[in-house]
C-alpha cells in the first residue's frame, strides 16, 4: 500500500542519488582538471627543460666561436711557418694605407721583421701597389727599413707593380734599392687636404647649422661654415711642414741619387721609366725577374700577417656605424695620397 510516507521516502531517495550523481560528476570533474592541470605542468617542465638546452646549447656554440676567432687571429696575426731553403721574404702593401685598413705600419713592420730575422731569406722585399695614405702609418713603415738598412745584414728592397705614389712612395724610399715596372706610376711627393664649402647652398636653404666650440679655430675645418683668410694660411703651413718632413725623409733615403729637378717635390706622378731618369727609382723591373736574379732556384714566401676575416669585418663595421652617426674617426684629414 503507497501513503503520503512512501511517496516523501521514494522522493528523498531520488534526491539523494541525484546529489550523489552530482557530487560523483564534480569528483570526476575536478579529476580530469587536474589530470590537464598536470599535464599542463609537465609539458610547461617539459618545455622548460628543452629551452633551458637550447640556451645552454647557443651560449656554448657562441664561446666555442669566439675562442675560435681569437684563436684564427692570433695564428692569422703571425706570419706563414718559415720555410728552410732560401727565398725572397715579401711584404705586401696593397691598397691605401691606413691605421683600421690592411696596409697600416704595425702588420707591415711585423713582416719585415720576420722576413728579415729568418736566416733563410736572402733579402727583405717590400712589394707595393698602393696610392698611398697616412703620413704617420708611411712614416712608421719608413724609419724601420731605415733601421733595418742600416744593420746591413742583407737587401732591403722595395718593388712598385701598378702604383707607389704618395705615402707609399714615402715607405719605399726606406729602402735601399728601389725597383718600379716600366709602365708604373711612382712619385706624387705632396700633402693633400680636401674639404668643401656649403655656406652658400645652406643660406639659401635657410637651413642654420649649430656648432658649439670652446675655442676661436675649433671648427675651422666644418664644411659648413665659412674659413678665414687667417686659418686658411695657417692650415696651408701645416701642409707646408707636412711636405717638407716628406722631401726630408726622400732626401735622406734616395740621397745623391736624386736629380737635381724642380718638378721633382711638386706633387707630379711619373711612370716608372721616367721615375728612373729622376732618380726616384734605381731601375725598371719585376718581382720575378728580382727573384730569378737574387735566388734563381728559391721561391717568393710571403711574410705579410694574414688578416682576421673576422675582425676586418667589425672593423669596417664599426667605422660604417661611426660614418652613419656622424662620429668623429681617426682618420687624419692630411694624407699622403693621390686624390682619386
Amino acid at each position: 500500500m503507497s501513503g503520503p510516507g512512501m511517496s516523501g521516502q521514494g522522493a528523498a531517495a531520488a534526491s539523494d542519488r541525484e546529489v550523489d550523481w552530482q557530487a560523483r560528476e564534480r569528483t570526476a570533474q575536478l579529476e580530469m582538471m587536474d589530470r590537464w592541470v598536470q599535464g599542463v605542468v609537465t609539458e610547461q617542465r617539459r618545455s622548460r627543460r628543452w629551452k633551458l638546452f637550447f640556451r645552454f646549447l647557443f651560449a656554448l656554440l657562441f664561446i666555442a666561436s669566439i675562442a675560435t676567432s681569437v684563436t684564427l687571429f692570433t695564428l692569422g696575426s703571425q706570419p706563414a711557418a718559415l720555410p728552410g731553403e732560401q727565398h725572397l721574404g715579401v711584404v705586401r702593401v696593397k691598397g691605401v694605407i691606413e691605421a683600421d685598413g690592411e696596409a697600416n705600419a704595425e702588420r707591415i713592420i711585423k713582416g719585415l721583421r720576420a722576413a728579415w730575422e729568418s736566416p733563410a731569406s736572402v733579402a727583405v722585399v717590400l712589394d707595393i701597389n698602393s696610392p698611398g695614405g697616412s703620413p704617420v702609418q708611411s712614416q712608421r713603415v719608413y724609419d724601420e727599413l731605415m733601421r733595418l738598412r742600416e744593420r746591413g745584414d742583407k737587401p732591403v728592397i722595395a718593388v712598385i707593380e701598378d702604383l707607389g705614389a704618395s705615402g707609399a712612395y714615402y715607405m719605399a724610399a726606406g729602402a735601399g734599392e728601389i725597383i718600379a715596372a716600366p709602365s708604373s706610376l711612382v712619385g706624387s711627393i705632396g700633402v693633400i687636404s680636401s674639404s668643401f664649402g656649403l655656406k652658400g647652398p645652406m643660406e639659401k636653404l635657410d637651413i642654420e647649422r649649430r656648432v658649439f666650440t670652446a675655442g676661436d679655430n675649433k671648427a675651422f675645418l666644418d664644411p659648413f661654415s665659412e674659413i678665414s683668410p687667417d686659418q686658411r694660411a695657417f692650415w696651408q703651413s701645416v701642409l707646408g711642414t707636412t711636405h717638407q718632413q716628406f722631401i726630408a725623409a726622400v732626401k735622406a733615403g734616395r740621397g745623391e741619387r736624386l736629380k737635381d729637378d724642380p718638378e721633382l717635390f711638386s706633387g707630379l706622378i711619373w711612370t716608372g721609366e721616367q721615375a728612373r731618369g729622376l732618380g726616384l727609382v734605381d731601375r725598371t723591373g719585376t718581382l720575378e725577374e728580382l727573384a730569378a736574379e737574387l735566388a734563381p732556384e728559391a721561391e717568393l714566401h710571403d711574410y705579410t700577417p694574414r688578416q682576421d676575416p673576422f675582425e676586418r669585418f667589425t672593423r669596417r663595421f664599426a667605422g660604417v656605424m661611426a660614418s652613419a652617426m656622424g662620429l668623429e674617426t681617426t682618420v687624419s684629414p692630411v694624407s699622403y695620397r693621390l686624390p682619386w
